[in-house]
């Protein structure tokens, strides 16, 4: 009897193991699939993501964007990092890494000690490689479950890579503090260096002891902490015989200092934001590549630029200062928008696209949606009727008041002289006879003239009010910009641009323009508009864009709001466009939306004045 009994509670011992071995395997098998299930349902997790960078005309870096993990990261090969910066991280965060499994269960087993002694979770006892997991596919939520899926990722994640593969993307993952992930970005955000070989024993140590801690132990944040931490990171790279005694005590010794590597962007600083530029340039950089902006942004590509710091300062001073805008109104900002450009080869040099921008915002600047009043005269009626020779400066033109078909335009004052040379009508801004020479010359050849400067007209704006600058869809100052630029340049064209270079992290070549200085009109006709244009400043509509040291030829332009119950005083929109011998630029005014409320009292002067303050200051 009771060997039949303990028979029996053998065979219940027996069940019960099988059922434990059973529970287990199934626990293992089902642990191994999710992590390889999430590692490949997740691939783009791992993906090589480094922030780019652009540069200015002198080589300076005006941003540096986020990347999608919505912070700022610089991808660097494990080749790149010096052995100590590997072996501090190593020694501080998982000194066993390359002689475990993922999971270091002599790291856990202490971790559970002490959370079961202080009865919570705060010991992780994590592997590098769960915390890998963690960083790329999990929260950082401490829970049983998570745990156990970090372990399982972990597991996954070690068969599928090399221990020198997973050491390179934790390095290059891992939260830094302060937006920064990955030690390259660190130790530029911290230290101001690029080449990580050039890192200092005390930098190693700071940067290998923020993982336990990005928002206390970074140097900006915590001064004090960070040194703390970091001193103990060096007495255990210390133990572990890496440095030694003098080398510890030096470097626990030194004080931080941040570096001076970030652009100012704030008001009143005396470093240009770039806001809208920068905006133009990843837009440009995507029309090129066929890349998404969020791609370009996390692409780890440097970015050269033509953008001048001077002139961008400049025209960032000028649209800080309220007394320009007299227009005002509580409720809402008159707006602006102005570009510079290089006419002798395209290179935009500076940019607003608003008075206030802001990333991602309206860029007023390059969007075609501003009727360009009768500073489109050089560009549809002055300029072909010079081209097709059969009109010069001199040529006297009748200045009466016409009917074409359905169509009567006016001259704003209501006065009409009989006759007046071009000369004097582009001077004086007179309408009748620039659309007279619009309808001699012949909209077909208007519009391919235009075409040649650089501004595509539709089939809706075959009609004889795009003399006075009425267009279906508007026009922007960055293509008023290229189109005075070919007079600018003798009649030849250089297509505006931002960007001068794109390479790739490894320093390849993905773009560079190519210069064009292609002849569009003769330089007889771009001589004699310029001719015409000087004297619009020297003693006509434009005088205000009267510079110091330089001579300008520019053409202002006014739209009139038309509203019902309001005067013939209210305008919608202001232009000013001008050029020297160096720089060609255009300047926008009026409000986003015009209503009875909210229009323009002021006239083209103001926008003309605006020119010239800006070109005063950024031209040496």
């Amino acid at each position: 009897m009771l060997r039949f009994a303990l028979k029996r509670w053998i065979y219940h011992i027996f069940d019960a193991l099988v059922l434990i071995v059973i529970f287990l395997a199934l626990g293992y098998m089902c642990l191994v699939y999710y992590g390889e299930s999430v590692l490949r349902n997740n691939a783009q997790a791992i993906s090589v993501a480094s922030s780019t960078i652009i540069f200015n005309a002198d080589g300076t870096e005006i941003s540096r964007s986020h990347t999608q993990t919505k912070g700022y990261a610089d991808y660097a090969d494990l080749k790149d990092m010096p052995d100590l910066l590997k072996q501090a991280f190593l020694t501080t965060e998982d000194r066993r890494f390359y002689h475990h499994d993922g999971l270091d269960f002599i790291g856990i087993g202490r971790a559970v000690v002490q959370d079961v002694l202080h009865m919570n979770l705060s010991q992780g006892g994590s592997s590098i490689t769960q915390q890998l997991a963690r960083n790329l596919y999990l929260n950082g939520d401490k829970t049983l479950v998570r745990k156990v899926n970090e372990m399982s990722i972990a597991m996954a994640m070690e068969k599928r890579f090399s221990k020198d593969e997973l050491l390179e993307l934790y390095l290059n993952h891992i939260f830094m503090g302060r937006q920064q992930y990955g030690v390259k970005a660190a130790a530029w955000r911290y230290f101001g260096i690029k080449d990580l070989h050039q890192l200092e024993i005390w930098q190693m140590a700071t940067l290998a002891g923020i993982p336990k801690g990005p928002s206390i132990y970074n140097p900006i944040d915590r001064e004090d902490l960070s040194k703390e931490r970091r001193a103990v990171v060096l007495g255990l790279m210390h133990e572990q015989g890496m440095i030694t005694k003098r080398q510890m005590e030096a470097a626990r010794s030194v004080d931080y200092t941040p570096p001076d590597t970030t652009s100012a962007s704030t008001p009143g600083s005396q470093v240009p934001a770039y806001v809208s530029a920068v905006d133009a340039v990843i837009e440009e950089a995507s029309r090129l590549t066929g890349k998404s902006g969020a791609e370009i942004q996390s692409a780890g590509w440097t970015i050269r630029t033509g953008l001048d710091d001077q002139a961008q300062l400049a025209m960032e001073q000028a649209f800080r200062e309220s007394s320009r805008f007299t227009d005002d109104l509580k409720d809402e900002q008159v707006q602006a928008s102005m570009v510079i450009m290089d006419q002798h080869n395209g290179e935009v040099k500076a940019m607003m696209g608003g008075r206030s921008p802001v990333k991602g915002g309206i860029n007023r600047a390059t969007t075609d949606a501003r009727q360009p009043g009768s500073a489109f005269k050089p560009i549809i009626a002055y300029g072909p009727a010079l081209e097709s020779g059969r009109f010069k400066p001199d040529s006297v033109l009748p200045d009466q008041r016409m009917k074409y078909g359905s169509y009567q335009p006016s001259n704003l004052d209501g006065r009409y002289r009989g006759t007046v040379t071009m000369s004097h009508a582009i001077v004086q801004s007179i309408n009748a006879p620039a659309v007279w020479l619009l309808h001699e010359t012949g909209l077909g050849r208007a519009h391919q003239f235009a075409d040649r400067l650089g501004i595509e007209l539709g089939k809706e704006d075959l009609n004889l009010s795009i003399a006075l600058g009425g267009l279906h869809k508007g026009v922007s100052p960055l293509k008023m910009a290229q189109a005075y630029s070919v007079f600018a340049n003798n009649g030849k064209r250089n297509t505006a641009h931002l960007i001068r270079e794109i390479t790739d992290s490894r320093g390849r070549t993905i773009y560079g323009f190519k210069p064009e200085n292609k002849q569009v009109i003769s330089a007889s006709t771009a001589n004699a508009m310029t001719s015409m244009l000087q004297d619009v400043v020297s003693q006509g509509t434009g005088r205000r864009a009267q510079l110091s040291q330089h001579k300008v030829a520019g053409k202002t332009g006014t739209t009139q709001a038309a509203l019902p119950g309001v005067g013939r005083e209210a305008n919608r929109d202001l232009w000013f466009v001008g050029y020297t011998h160096k720089w060609t630029a255009a300047v926008w005014m009026g409000f986003d939306r015009t209503d009875a409320e909210h229009y323009m009292r002021s006239g083209s002067g103001v926008a003309a004045d605006l020119f010239a303050s800006v070109m005063e200051r950024a031209m040496p």
